[in-house]
């Protein structure tokens, strides 16, 4: 009997482990290489858990992108400040169910970041940057999306 409560302990564990998403330590050049190098077109959303208008537009992002009949990646860039990194990223993102990639970007020099996105962006948050390669399509957003505003981007990327 021990031996089977033992195992139960052990499996409950490993699934509890599994369950809650690994937070990368990122380089803007970094975030950029997964975007280019994506089969399918990317949103790339800069947010932190402590801006509101960000954690407010993500459940929609992650709505329609996983309601979308089209294969589309969402890959949330964190800007969380260094102590948040990984504990207090990972509990955020578990406790809104956040299904998305998550990374942490650890620059803090915005004048040398943010132009690698778009020469217009000057760091504000939220911003989020529609990348399809296969058509040739960029466009970057340096303000917070509304849901209709979201669904209309995510229809003319993957169209």
């Amino acid at each position: 009997m021990k031996q089977l409560l033992l195992v139960a302990l052990v499996l409950s564990m490993a699934l509890a482990s599994q369950a809650q998403q690994q937070i990368l330590r990122v380089k803007m050049d970094d975030v950029l290489k997964i975007a280019e190098e994506s089969e399918v077109p990317v949103i790339v959303n800069f947010w932190a858990t402590w801006c509101g208008p960000c954690i407010h537009e993500i459940p929609w992002f992650e709505k329609y992108v996983y309601a979308s009949e089209k294969p589309v990646k969402l890959l949330l860039v964190s800007l969380d400040f260094k102590e948040d990194f990984p504990a207090k990223i990972a509990a955020f993102a578990k406790k809104n169910n956040y299904r998305s990639q998550i990374v942490w970007l650890e620059e803090t020099n915005a004048d040398s970041f943010c132009p690698k996105i778009d020469s217009t962006w000057e760091g504000a948050i939220p911003a989020s940057l529609f990348i399809n390669k296969a058509k040739g399509y960029r466009k970057f957003f340096g303000r917070q999306l509304t849901d209709p505003q979201f669904k209309i981007e995510l229809e003319a990327l993957l169209k």
